[in-house]
């Protein structure tokens, strides 16, 4: 069994203790994997407070070293070529330990704006995030997750975990957090798979 495969395999038995990595893949979900695809499940991060969301985990390997991936995770200045729909991220706040990002999505001829609290953990490989409910969000009412690198081999496994609440009724999104799950891991792997 190679390495990344027995990390996978030891997440699974670890996965429910674990708060770093709470997604029990399957075996055939680690084929999945193996093969470059990207797994999506229905597990809503934990931290949600008005109610429940809509999202998921989705998990994927990244052809890249751990330094790569996670600097492209920080890199909150260019989420534009990353998030769905995103078409700016401004840093308003930034210290080692949390950065304060507006963003701005565009769907059609409208612009929402939006913040979020994002609080990288390097050492452990993990970035938490949360709407700052205490600042304008003219379409979220909440958002929530994380990202989560860990080693594994020469690659990376890479989770990326979120829940969002909306001013939109939820049939009306209810499968844009899912795709939005996948279109993002599509867009971080290949930008660090591309260096950074």
């Amino acid at each position: 069994m190679n390495r990344c495969a027995l990390l996978v395999a030891l997440l699974i038995v670890a996965g429910s203790a674990a708060q770093a990595n709470p997604v029990a893949l399957s075996d055939t979900q680690r084929v999945r994997l193996e093969h470059g695809e990207i797994v999506v499940l229905d597990v809503l991060p934990p931290g949600g407070s008005l109610g429940r969301g809509q999202g998921g985990t989705a998990v994927t390997l990244v052809n890249a070293p751990t330094e790569t991936v996670w600097r492209v995770l920080v890199d909150y200045p260019h989420h534009s070529g990353l998030y769905p729909r995103v078409t700016s991220a401004e840093v308003l706040e930034a210290d080692a330990d949390h950065a304060l990002v507006r963003y701005v999505i565009g769907l059609g001829p409208f612009s929402f704006g939006f913040h979020v609290n994002n609080y990288p953990d390097e050492a452990r490989g993990r970035l938490v995030w949360r709407l700052d409910r205490d600042r304008e969000n003219s379409l979220f009412r909440d958002t929530w997750g994380y990202w989560q690198v860990e080693s594994c081999g020469e690659s990376v496994m890479l989770t990326y975990a979120m829940a969002a609440r909306t001013a939109l009724p939820a049939f009306l999104t209810r499968g844009a957090e899912r795709d939005g799950l996948v279109e993002t891991l599509k867009a971080v792997r290949e930008r660090a798979e591309q260096g950074g």
